[in-house]
This record gives structure tokens, C-alpha cells and sequence, in this order.
């Protein structure tokens, strides 16, 4: 299959030197695109700026902003199989932006923002057969908010973890998640390495992708 992964934070700049952004480090969207690899996939990766070094037999593409994201999803997603949109996305970005930098003697003192094009929203109409998981980083409400996204999305999966514990989510190398599938019971994981849940989301999607394959399709290859 051909993967297509997102990982990383994005940042929104207000000028040259301040941005906005968050705490993801790709950690887990480069596990992910390792184990695909691993198990004889073609990878293609969309990082927000990481200090991690490219897995080998992976195509990267790096990007920094939220509208860079979404213009890379759309110019990869139609040579792909499967999408997994990894990637800590910032929802909103400053509405001005300058070119220099900004003295603290000039410095507004409220920001404006506004949002950020929602990437899955935007592809939804290109899903078509391909195999879309998503990922909900949460603090309160893990569940319900997931399961809004799930449907919201059109997604096949969606993976929801609680930000809150010291050993899973953000600048650490285990998770410990709930995957949810439509008009399905929720299935709660053990706290594991982002490998072993890389490993896991890609038999999920080959499984996936074999349940969608017709006997015509089984047949062409």
C-alpha cells in the first residue's frame, strides 16, 4: 500500500521570530511511518518542524504551517492508499502577520486570531475507498470528543489519547489509547512504545484494505 502520514506540530507565525505552535515532537507519526515501512509499505511523510531524523525508505516532505499541511495532503492524497493525519495542527493562526520584527514597545496587546483551515474537512470529498484514521489529543470529555471527530470526519478510526498522563501524549516514547471505530465497542490499550502502536494502526489499516478489496480487485493483482 501507499501510506500517507502526518506528524508533527505546524506553527503560525506573528512575525520573523514569534510564532504559535505546540508541544508534539512527531514522535508517534514517525513510529507510525517506521512500522509501515517495516512491513513493506510505501511511506510518504508530512512533517511539521521536528528535531527526528527521516526513517529510512521514507519520503518526506516538511512543511510549518497549518495552510502548508493541507496544500501537501492535497497534492500527495491522490496517490495514496490510506491517510493517517498524525500531525498536532494548530487550529487558529495570528489574523497579522509581519514581515519584521515586532519591538516590545509595538507590541499589541491582544492578538487576533483567526482559524485555520480544518485538513480532514477539506479532504473528506477524496476519501472515496481510502482508509482514514485520525488521532484526538484530549484533556476532558476524551471520549465524546473522539467520537464527535469520528463522525464529523468520516473517519475509519480515530485513536484517542489523554494528554493529561505523565506517560502518554506529548515529548514521551509510550502512549496509552483507546482506538474507536464506527458502530463499534472502543478498545482500550495498555500503555505501550509509539512502535508497538505504529505497529498496531498499520494492521489495522492492511486489515482494513483487505476487507475493502472485491473478489475483482483480489483478482487483478
Amino acid at each position: 500500500m501507499k501510506i500517507l502520514i502526518t506528524a508533527g506540530p505546524t506553527r503560525e507565525y506573528l512575525d520573523p521570530v514569534r510564532f504559535m505552535s505546540n508541544r508534539s515532537t512527531g514522535k508517534m507519526g514517525f513510529a507510525i511511518a517506521e512500522a509501515a515501512v517495516a512491513r513493506g509499505h510505501e511511506v510518504t511523510l508530512i512533517s511539521g518542524p521536528v528535531i527526528l531524523g527521516t526513517p529510512p525508505e521514507v519520503s518526506r516532505i516538511d512543511i510549518e504551517t497549518a495552510r502548508d499541511m493541507l496544500a501537501a495532503v492535497q497534492k500527495e492524497l491522490p496517490e495514496h492508499d490510506a491517510l493517517v493525519m498524525c500531525a498536532a495542527v494548530s487550529d487558529f493562526r495570528p489574523k497579522i502577520t509581519t514581515c519584521h520584527k515586532l519591538k516590545k514597545s509595538t507590541m499589541p496587546p491582544v492578538i487576533e486570531l483567526i482559524a485555520n483551515p480544518d485538513i480532514l474537512h477539506c479532504i473528506q470529498p477524496e476519501k472515496g475507498n481510502r482508509i482514514f484514521v485520525g488521532f484526538a489529543a484530549e484533556t476532558d470529555n476524551i471520549f465524546i470528543e473522539a467520537e464527535r471527530k469520528l463522525k464529523e470526519k468520516g473517519l475509519d478510526l480515530i485513536v484517542a489519547n489523554d494528554i493529561t498522563q505523565v506517560d502518554a501524549g506529548f515529548e514521551v516514547d509510550t502512549n496509552r489509547v483507546t482506538l474507536i471505530h464506527p458502530e463499534q465497542e472502543p478498545e482500550k490499550l495498555p500503555l505501550m512504545s509509539k512502535a508497538a502502536l505504529g505497529e498496531k494502526l498499520i494492521e489495522f489499516i492492511e486489515s482494513k484494505n483487505k476487507a475493502n478489496c472485491t473478489p475483482s480487485d483480489a483478482g487483478s493483482v
